[in-house]
């Protein structure tokens, strides 16, 4: 999904943004993920940017047992999203969509009187993530296309393969990590990868060991 707004670089945007803590989600940049938004604070939220900025920033909690902790400790690194789509359900809920932008690492959390928490931020360390298609060059596609052809298969999934080949290397390898069925350790791992280079074979290595795992447990079972 397109962005109106366009983000070259840290400066464009603000030091000081919302954060959404939920644990297992994983946004990246260019990477769309909707979200059903219906707790008071988090509506609240979104209020406050579509008043502002458009601008919020998905975090992981850092472990997966804080997650009814209204204030859990938060992974110092997420990925900041813009509000691409928004709508009203009449039954108190909202029914958004995050684009995302960049990366960001948290420097603090700021004492707020908003219901939901924000935190100063700092993009700087992730300056390649505002240009698109940087490093798809250095993808091993067909590593990446392999391994989610076995998957598919063992898991039977199916899958668009027409897409799948359209799609060029950023847009495959993030779109893969951000639909994977993974848990909050792995999800945080594809996010912090320094590089797309370097997040396909996180993918890759992840999912062969998941693979690995499967084929284990079946032959026990046989």
């Amino acid at each position: 999904m397109s962005i109106n707004k366009p983000y070259r670089g840290p400066g464009d945007l603000p030091n000081v943004i919302p954060v959404f803590p939920l644990s297992g989600a994983l946004l990246l940049p260019r990477g769309e993920l909707p979200l059903n938004i219906f707790e008071p604070r988090y509506l609240a939220m979104i209020d406050g940017a579509l008043a502002t900025h458009h601008v919020i920033g998905l975090i992981q909690p850092e472990s997966e047992a804080a997650d009814e902790d209204a204030t859990p400790a938060l992974q110092s690194i997420g990925c900041a999203g813009r509000l691409t789509q928004f709508a009203e359900t009449g039954d108190g809920r909202y029914l958004i969509t995050l684009t995302g932008i960049a990366r960001f690492r948290i420097v603090e959390e700021i004492v707020a009187e908003t219901p939901y928490r924000q935190c100063r931020v700092d993009f700087s360390p992730f300056r390649s993530d505002f240009t698109p298609s940087e490093g798809e060059e250095a993808v091993d596609r067909e590593s990446v296309l392999r391994t989610l052809r076995e998957f598919a298969e063992v898991n039977e999934v199916p899958v668009d393969w027409d897409s799948v080949r359209e799609a060029p290397n950023e847009a495959l390898v993030n779109a893969l990590s951000m639909m994977s069925p993974y848990g909050p350790r792995e999800k945080q791992a594809l996010l912090e990868a320094p590089s797309l280079k370097m997040r396909a074979e996180v993918l890759v290595a992840i999912t062969e060991y998941e693979l690995a795992r499967a084929k284990r447990a079946a032959s026990r079972l046989q």
